[in-house]
């Protein structure tokens, strides 16, 4: 069982059985061919629609889509999902941020952050030289900045705590 929630808050309930699919309880026949990599014609109830997925986060469990030309944004739970909302744990697997390590040993070039400053999940944060590649570092998660552990053009070893939050 899997429930889709679109953007402006509309809700379904999708069970996918071994002989057929139900969209709230009721059988959903549908008629679909893919076209290209990420692209699908569909036929529902004598209508025609493309369907191109534009963007997918498995982690977060949110799918964009183009339908037709309109773009629309869900965000799908599967059965542990619901569970966990049910016994009121639905933030349980919230990812808490209290540091971000060297993910390689390498040379510090840039920091660009500074402390009380206030990060957003994927927000960069620090550049890392290691194999003559910049990488650069992204916050885990959201939160803000306590204290940085290392300098500009400071060598760093895997591991190596970086930065507090």
């Amino acid at each position: 069982m899997l429930q889709v929630k679109t953007a402006n808050d509309k809700t379904w309930q999708v069970d996918i059985q071994k002989d057929a699919i139900l969209l709230n309880e009721t059988p959903f026949n549908w008629d679909i061919t893919p076209i290209g990599p990420k692209t699908y014609h569909i036929i529902h109830n004598y209508k025609s629609y493309t369907a191109e997925l534009v963007q997918a986060d498995y982690q977060a469990k949110a799918f964009t889509f183009k339908i037709n030309g309109v773009t629309h944004t869900v965000s799908v739970k599967d059965q542990f999902d619901l569970l966990l909302d049910k016994l009121g744990m639905s933030n349980a697997n919230a990812q808490k941020v209290n540091d971000v390590k060297a993910p390689m040993p390498g040379l510090i070039l840039e920091i660009k952050v500074q402390p009380g400053q206030e990060v957003k999940k994927g927000d960069p944060i620090m550049i890392l030289e290691a194999m003559k590649m910049e990488n650069i570092l992204k916050s885990p998660g959201d939160g803000v900045v306590k204290e940085i552990k290392v300098a500009v053009k400071q060598n760093v070893e895997k591991n190596q705590v970086l930065i507090l939050f």
